[in-house]
């Protein structure tokens, strides 16, 4: 463990202790269903192991929750939750951009109307002879990404978080979200004028227009709290500014002329389903990101990170890759870097680019590969 002295204030030495518990707690997890999980069938078809009710905290003050146990792909993560924030629901921005997340959930729809299409044809020409191939993966993404009216078509995957953090109630369609309501701006307005609001709450859970989803949402809802800054968190933000430690009105003087935080910020998101092996680190960093904007744009301080996990579930065929990762030894988190200045974007944050975020310091084990069932 590593221990950085980080400030003294009124005779007060705060200390920040940079042990990696984001990673101990998620291979725990793993642990905790290859022991305890019950087998259970799904919807893919693959079979799981599963358990209810577990939850994941971190405290952003111990570095940025991206694991290091395995190679994680930092730019997916990034590019997926900025096309939430757009308000978009079509996959193209993400193959454009090196995010497959969601190839294989835009395909199966593609190769449904492909199969539809080839039993039309053979029932109104029985006795006609057909070859028939499904297009492969690469194919469709090729199309998707280059072909702006097939990608309209075939890369819409139907109102999924997007369109309810950004547009709930709005029109369907391809970023028609500005008709509806923006449940992210909201927040951010609640936020600036009543933090201590219990209703700072973002849901994608819209049961009138599940059943138009290509994947109802997994993670289904997030919650914010703000508190005070003690004290103490104050003097930690005036250490790079200098300090007068004689008068309060000295502390007070350079909080104003630095405009520097008076709250801490927490996010809270539930997940009805949760992919623990390749889906849940995602998740992790994704929210903890989401915190980070979050606290930039309303002038806050990120402080905890949670995860209420319902349907808590390893594939079977993730179990080997799982017994590797809990034998792997954490390193020291990274830290998270933002290339942007205050007010450089609009108030929709439709305009950050996956390269306004980086990671400092990041050092991991290799991948560890594994299917994805769709």
């Amino acid at each position: 463990m590593k221990i950085e002295i980080c400030f003294i204030t009124d005779m007060i030495t705060i200390i920040r202790y940079m042990e990696n518990n984001i990673d101990k707690q998620y291979t725990s997890l793993l642990q905790d269903i290859l022991d305890n999980g019950v087998e259970k069938k799904d919807r893919t078809g693959t079979g799981t192991i599963s358990v209810l009710g577990r939850q994941i905290r971190h405290n952003m003050k111990e570095g940025f929750p991206l694991l290091t146990t395995k190679k994680m792909h930092w730019k997916s993560i990034v590019t997926e939750l900025l096309w939430f924030l757009r308000g978009d629901t079509n996959i193209q921005y993400l193959v454009q951009n090196g995010c497959h997340i969601w190839d294989g959930d835009a395909l199966k729809a593609y190769r449904k109307h492909e199969m539809d299409e080839f039993k039309k044809l053979k029932e109104k020409y029985p006795n006609r002879r057909y070859k028939f191939a499904l297009t492969t993966q690469e194919e469709f993404i090729h199309e998707i990404k280059t072909d702006d009216e097939f990608a309209k078509k075939w890369g819409e995957l139907g109102p999924i978080y997007g369109r309810q953090w950004r547009g709930w109630g709005a029109p369907h369609g391809h970023m028609m979200w500005s008709h509806g309501i923006d449940q992210i701006q909201n927040l951010i307005n609640d936020l600036k004028t009543n933090p201590d609001s219990r209703r700072l709450m973002v849901s994608a859970w819209n049961v009138g227009e599940l059943d138009q989803m290509v994947l109802p949402p997994c993670h289904y809802g997030f919650q914010v709290y703000t508190r005070e800054l003690s004290e103490g968190e104050r003097g930690l933000l005036l250490q790079p500014y200098g300090l007068d430690p004689l008068t309060k009105e000295g502390r007070d003087r350079l909080w104003k002329e630095n405009n520097l935080p008076t709250r801490a910020i927490s996010l809270m998101w539930n997940q009805r389903s949760v992919d623990t092996f390749l889906g849940l680190p995602f998740n992790i960093a994704s929210y903890g990101l989401l915190l980070e904007i979050i606290a930039k744009e309303v002038n806050m301080v990120p402080d905890e990170l949670i995860g209420n996990l319902g349907d808590t579930h390893l594939y079977s065929n993730h179990i080997e890759q799982a017994k590797e990762q809990i034998g792997r030894e954490p390193f020291e988190l990274p830290k998270l870097g933002m290339d942007y200045r205050e007010g450089e974007y609009d108030k929709n944050l439709t305009d950050f680019v996956p390269d306004d975020f980086y990671l400092i310091d990041y050092q991991s084990h290799p991948a560890i590969k594994a299917p994805l069932s769709n």
